[in-house]
This record gives C-alpha cells, structure tokens and sequence, in this order.
C-alpha cells in the first residue's frame, strides 16, 4: 500500500523572525519551495504539500505578517516586498536550501522573483500559479488599489480597509469565478479572515497593498531575468482570477518562449479546486525538465 507522506510544521529564526512552515518528504529529494500570497499562509497549500511530496521535498513557508510566522515588535520590520523577499532568503539560508524550484502565487510572486533574480543560480524552475510579472496581467479588480498607490490618502487607505479587508472580501478572493463556490472549503477564507483581525494586522496589509506598486516598477526587471536565466517556467492559471488574468500567464512566453501555459476553469486560488490537476502538472513539467527523484 501506497503511503501519504506526512506533512510537519516548524519554526526556525531567519531575518531576526521566527518564520512558521510546512514540510513534507524526503530531505535527499529535489526542493520545492512553495510561496503563498494575500491573505493565506501555507494553509493554502495543504493538499498540494502531500500531492507531491511523494516526488519532492516541498517546504512552505508563512510570510511575515500572515499566518503563523512570528515578528517581534523589537524587530521593527518594515512591511514591504523587499523586506519579505530579503525574510525568505534568510530562511531559505537558515533551511540550508542551495538548489531549489520556486511555486509563486499572488503576493509569493514578486517575493520569489526577487529572490530569484538574487540568486539566480539557485533556482532550477519556475511554477507562476497566478502569479503575475507583466502590466497585462493586471485586471480590473485592482482599480482601488491603483487609486490608493496614485493618491495613498487616508481616505483611500479607508476605501481599501472597508471593501477588502473583510470577511466578505476575503471570501469572494475565494469564490469568484469558482463553478460551485460552494465547493470551496469554508475553513480556508475563514481562517484567513480571522488571522487578518489580529491586532495592528489591518495597517500591515495596507503598507503592503500600497508597496504592491513596486512590483509593477520591477516588472521590466523581473522579465529581464527571464531572458537571461532562462528558467524553465510554468504558468498555471485560474483564468476567472479578477486580480491577475489570462495575459500575464501568456506574457510569460514573450521572455521565455518555451513556457509552458495552462489554463483553469477557476478563480484566484485555483489550488482550492485543483489541487489535482495542479500537484500533476506541476510533476510533469518538473519531470521533463530533470528535476525529479
């Protein structure tokens, strides 16, 4: 009989933090480091973990300021992509991790690109699970936001605060574009809704939504990577996603002509409803790359 590989949880000190992740399979497999995006945490990941860690090593971290990764108020961190790239680096130094594969979801994808233009050599592939790199992925659910980075008022910043930073917000992040919103499991935007209410939360979601418009300008950089080191590159996307739609996951092949784009009858967090087809996809293109057990 076929055994389910177990899935642990950890916390180890990287970048002054005591960063939360899960991990499951064997520590002599390819890595595959699995990075999350607003509002979730590596619960999001929690089929997808044991789907493939028959396969790889996959390590899910919990960026700071979601889930259940600690700051200190003495470390007086500044909420910003740089500040959560340089926090993942540091794990990934802490984790002892030279050789990996990056899965870059939403907010995961600016931080994992940071990360890989860092280190490029590190990287041995790229899986973009609706997480976008070009101004063409940008769609119009992000109109508030870009009023917000145009004009960061306190009015603006309240405008934001009042129609996404709640349960109903969160929910739709979830439902939107689903075929049965039903069908999503409840405990997954209600666990993010709740860990967004902890207190002083709210303000740290808002820096980092007004801090969103430095991935924008380091768009071109981004794909400037992508020409250059040529990583072998997945693009599997919801394609009802409202934030990042269909054309940032073909973007992808104007700086990596070889990409691989796979499109889903989803929305946002395609992992909620496709795990399956997800955990397969991502086998097959990381197999045909030779990055396999």
């Amino acid at each position: 009989m076929s055994q389910v590989p177990v899935t642990s949880v950890h916390k180890v000190e990287a970048d002054g933090i005591q960063v939360f992740y899960r991990e499951a399979g064997d520590a002599a497999a390819p890595v595959l480091l699995l990075l999350h995006g607003f509002p979730t945490s590596s619960f999001m990941f929690r089929d997808l973990i044991s789907r493939l860690a028959d396969s790889y090593r996959v390590i899910a971290p919990d960026l700071p300021g979601f889930g259940f990764t600690e700051v200190p108020e003495k470390r007086n961190y500044t909420y910003s992509f740089d500040a959560l790239a340089g926090t993942v680096q540091a794990f990934t130094d802490a984790l002892g991790l030279t050789r990996y594969a990056i899965y870059i979801f939403d907010y995961g994808a600016p931080t994992g690109l940071r990360l890989a233009m860092s280190r490029p050599e590190r990287i041995t592939a790229i899986v973009s699970q609706n997480g976008n790199a070009y101004e063409e992925g940008l769609g119009d659910a992000w109109g508030p936001i870009r009023t917000y980075w145009a004009t960061p008022t306190a009015e603006n910043r309240e405008v934001i605060r009042k129609n996404i930073l709640n349960f109903d917000g969160t929910r739709w992040q979830y439902t939107h574009g689903v075929a049965n919103p039903e069908s999503v499991p409840p405990e997954s935007y209600t666990l993010d809704a709740a860990l967004l209410e902890r207190p002083g939360n709210t303000d740290i979601q808002l820096d980092l939504f007004l801090d969103y418009a430095s991935n924008v300008k380091l768009y071109p950089k981004f794909q400037e990577y992508l020409r250059k080191s040529k990583p072998p590159l997945l693009a599997i996307w919801g394609k009802n996603d409202p934030f990042f739609i269909p054309a940032g996951a073909e973007a992808f092949r104007k700086d990596l002509p070889n990409a691989k784009v796979q499109f889903l009858d989803t929305g946002h967090f395609a992992t909620e409803t496709h795990s399956v087809e997800i955990a397969a996809a991502i086998k097959e293109f990381l197999g045909s790359n030779g990055i396999s057990r």
